[in-house]
């Protein structure tokens, strides 16, 4: 044997011995395929909240959670969870914390005190603000508290232009954005919040489109949003003429930003419109309430492309089709609005948009504008397209002393488009005690099903639902907190996709072929 074949045959053995290897090859001859990947949990999540709406007569609650996972995992980084005013590492400690808004004085050498900091998975957190003068927020969960965390920002407006219930999930920061259904009208006073929570500066580009294809912009070209700012824009000031239904395209060309469309409305209230998913297939726009008085679709095609589309609505029973709207026709690069009236009449809903034809894949977006109430007491809400809960997705912000039902409180709207499907939905404990409570539900494929009964039992303060989808089709949810002020059924829904708590972890294999030439 010469000496070649010696050293083969001694790094063979070596890496065997360090490797624990068993067969150098598959029983065919080729290379053993490595172990299929792993889904670890996150190490990291950032969010960015935006500025609350300014109002002398606003209040604004912050509620931060974090799910409870299967197991728990020693992790190399800290655990830890917070937010800082945007731009409190700028001079002078940024405007985070001047007014104490979080119950703390916010001076101090060390910078501003964090605003509803987590100290671990399971249990809510909250904190008070007045929306005059409150900053946007940036922050980020470390170790155990990563996966899932979830920071919902609520604003009771009782008075003036947008007056309502203002409510927002906390967003990851990205790079594009598409907000269906925002408004350059005279009675609207719509606002994109531009957030940039990194060091260095933001360029964005804003691009509205109306029935007609793009609306020509005065100023939405090259935007600077400095490191660590917010930057609102007033949607009226980029255009010459006032379009009633748009669509904003927000495109980061260096950088990244939180995004979100601040819709305040001079009779109909007000809320946050979140950005849609965007498909190729099917959308899907969960929690229509019962008592919804009118309902508009807003759709958007920004490929080469038109679509057509199939639109049902899914109810407590089955899915149906509107009358008169089976179809929905949208031109490439347009914006069409559709009015759909009473469409759930007195049903909780979730509309489903389709391709009517069969490998129809054009791109879409879609939102829809939800009025309740009558006359001078009625309410907006927003509910764009949304991403499926994949495996888990939470809402925090629950009010577990509220009443259920019509009166007010929490209602969790769960679609299964295609496919019957079963989850499992927690409600947490409650920032101020209480134990959590668990219940499984079967979904019936084109079905909404509406959980209003669900809280933490002995549950004090705010708390949190978390949705688990364990076997059959895709699952879809939001959720919708509602009171009743001076007569006006105000509300606001946020829609539940995946919290994208784990990542997939390729195992490494060996592969000794690399050493036979």
């Amino acid at each position: 044997m010469n000496r070649t074949a010696h050293s083969l045959i001694g790094v063979v053995a070596a890496l065997a011995a360090v490797t624990g290897l068993a067969a150098l090859t598959a029983p065919s001859g080729e290379p053993a395929a490595g172990p299929a990947a792993a889904r670890l949990p996150v190490e990291r999540s950032t969010l960015v909240c935006p500025q609350p709406a300014s109002s002398e007569v606003g209040e604004t609650t912050y509620t931060a959670y974090t799910p409870k996972g299967d197991t728990e995992r020693k992790r190399s980084a800290g655990n830890g969870a917070g937010l800082l005013p945007a731009g409190s590492t700028l001079e002078g400690g940024g405007r985070g914390g001047e007014d104490g808004k979080d119950g703390k004085d916010g001076k101090g050498d060390d910078g501003p005190d964090p605003v509803v900091p987590l100290e671990k998975p399971g249990v809510p957190v909250t904190a008070e603000a007045d929306s005059s003068g409150s900053p946007a927020l940036t922050g980020s969960a470390d170790g155990s508290l990563a996966p899932g965390w979830t920071v919902q920002q609520t604003t009771l407006v009782t008075a003036g232009t947008g007056r309502g219930l203002l409510g927002v999930s906390c967003t990851a920061p990205g790079t594009e954005f598409w907000f269906p259904g925002a408004s350059t009208a005279k009675s609207r006073h719509d606002y994109i919040h531009l957030t940039n929570p990194d060091d260095a500066p933001a360029v964005v580009d804003l691009e509205l489109y109306g029935k007609d294809g793009s609306v020509k912009t005065e100023s939405g070209e090259g935007l600077n949003v400095p490191g660590r700012s917010t930057v609102p824009v007033l949607l009226s000031t980029l255009s010459r003429e006032p379009v009633t239904n748009v669509v904003l395209h927000v495109v980061a060309r260096s950088g990244r930003i939180g995004a979100q469309v601040q819709s305040l409305d001079e009779k109909l209230g007000g809320d946050w419109l979140p950005a849609s998913a965007e498909s190729r297939g099917s959308l899907i726009l969960p929690g229509i309430p019962a008592d919804a008085t009118a309902v508009r679709l807003v759709a958007f095609a920004p490929g080469e492309k038109d679509v057509d589309l199939k639109v049902r609505l899914a109810t407590p029973t089955g899915a149906i089709t509107p009358a008169g709207q089976e179809t929905l026709h949208v031109r490439s690069g347009t914006t069409v609005a559709v009015d759909l009236g009473d469409v759930t009449r007195g049903e909780p809903g979730s509309l489903i948009l389709s391709p009517a034809e069969e490998g129809g894949g054009a791109r879409v977006v879609a939102a829809l504008r939800v009025l309740r109430g009558e006359g001078a007491r009625q309410e907006t809400a927003f509910v764009p397209a949304t991403e499926p809960v994949r495996e888990r997705a939470s809402a925090a912000g629950g009010d577990a002393g509220a009443k259920s039902g019509e009166d007010g409180g929490t209602v969790l709207s769960l679609v299964a488009p295609e496919k019957a499907a079963k989850v499992r939905v927690t409600a947490s404990a409650g920032s101020g005690g209480g134990e959590p409570v668990s219940r499984t539900f079967d979904l019936k494929a084109g079905t909404t099903t509406a959980v209003d009964d669900l809280r933490p039992e002995g549950g004090k303060g705010r708390y949190a639902l978390t949705v688990e989808r364990l076997s059959g089709g895709t699952v879809y949810a939001a959720r919708t907190l509602s009171l009743e002020e001076d007569g006006i059924p105000m509300f606001t829904v946020q829609t539940l996709p995946d919290d994208r708590g784990t990542v997939a972890v390729p195992r490494a294999g060996q592969d000794l072929s690399v050493l036979v030439d």
